[in-house]
């Protein structure tokens, strides 16, 4: 399986100046025509292509939106990369159906439209779902807000909504992206993950994609030794949430490197899939390799794995790299323009690259204007 990555559903409420867009407002064949080409590369070798729906909430950074739609009007406090954000408004009952629940529904219907395989609502890491299901920021005291039941709903009625359009029976996939654990004062809880896991089996999603953290507290990283020795940064949450998915299929994503690792948390039922991320941005031909048995590991960069923000800026610089050119202008070479940091020199001048992008950054946002969200490096 092939997923994208965020895919907003509102064009004023983005993760980024850039992100891929899907809104009624900008329908056209045109549009309509690259998705679907999207769609035909991803699924060329067999892969099913599912689309991550998304809504940044108050994760919209101050300069695409200084009042970005959330659950409550909870500000987020972060100047991450010189990045602020603005304080929220408060969706209404009525807004969270015209603003949020129709605006997914109608991103399905797209996907559909266009050829995707599938769906994946994108309910973790801060995003406006998890700021619905996470008491940290959902101050709400009406059929939306307190209890677990309550700030779940809305993910419900997405998936209603998107099965009433779009039956089971057609094959199209709809899954979740949701938090095991949130690490913070309030935050979702291990208890609270199991409950809401479980609803997601009860209600039929067809699978359920396990990780954690948020922009406060990004936790893309071992926060325990025993995770760290068995690689993936939320196994031991996962274990504990396993048991409730009997139809749903659960993958697990964060932190893998190695197959031993990989085998090993489906062997002990932690997890009956893998996610990678970082490492395929590297090798996006690895989860081949693994599963021919002609690779064991990924390439291990030089930089320092707890430093989600200079890794996860380096992967965004070789998914740049790669949409410079296609297969065929590289005579096939798959990894052709891709930096490799897993030497030390080039991970070196990407570090100073980096500084100075942000550098950059800082000027740009203090003369108004938008920041470039990629570091392009050769």
């Amino acid at each position: 399986m092939i997923l994208t990555s965020n895919v907003l559903v509102d064009l004023r409420n983005l993760e980024a100046a850039g992100n891929a867009i899907i809104f009624k407002e900008g329908d056209s064949l045109e549009r309509r025509a690259l998705f679907s080409h999207w769609a035909k590369l991803m699924k060329q070798d067999g892969a099913l292509a599912v689309i991550q729906l998304s809504h940044a909430g108050r994760q919209t950074p101050e300069h695409v939106n200084p009042t970005p739609w959330s659950a409550s009007d909870v500000q987020l406090v972060s100047s991450a990369r010189f990045t602020t954000y603005g304080k929220p408004k408060a969706l209404s009952t009525e807004q969270v159906r015209t603003e949020v629940i129709d605006r997914f529904v109608y991103g399905a219907k797209y996907a559909y439209e266009c050829g995707f395989d599938g769906v994946q609502l994108h309910g973790a890491h801060g995003y406006l779902l998890s700021q619905f299901t996470s008491p940290t920021t959902n101050k709400r005291n009406d059929k939306y807000g307190g209890s677990i039941e309550n700030r779940q709903r809305i993910i419900l009625e997405i998936y209603d909504a998107i099965r009433a359009e779009i039956p089971a029976s057609t094959g199209f996939l709809v899954g979740i992206k949701t938090n095991s654990v949130e690490f913070q004062a309030e935050g979702t809880t291990l208890e609270d993950a199991k409950e809401m896991c479980q609803t997601y089996e009860n209600v039929g999603f067809d699978f359920v994609e396990l990780s954690g953290g948020t922009y406060e507290k990004l936790l893309f990283n071992y926060e325990r030794e025993s995770s760290k020795k068995r690689e993936a940064f939320f196994v031991e949450f996962a274990e504990q949430i396993r048991p409730v998915f009997i139809k749903t299929v659960v993958y697990l994503t964060g932190g893998f490197r190695t197959t031993s690792a990989m085998v090993d948390a489906i062997l002990k039922n932690a997890t009956q899939g893998i996610g990678l991320g970082r490492p395929i941005t590297a090798e996006p031909d690895l989860p081949k390799k693994i599963l021919e048995g002609s690779a064991m590991s990924a390439v291990q960069d030089c930089f320092n794995q707890n430093d989600m923000s200079t890794t996860a800026m380096a992967s965004g610089t070789q998914m740049e790299q790669m949409g410079r050119t296609n297969m065929k202008k590289a005579g096939g070479d798959l990894l052709h323009q891709i930096t490799d940091f897993s030497n030390k020199e080039a991970a070196d001048r990407f570090s100073k690259a980096l500084v100075e992008h942000l550098r950059q950054a800082e000027r740009d946002i203090t003369e108004g204007k938008i920041p470039k969200p990629i570091v392009v490096f050769d």
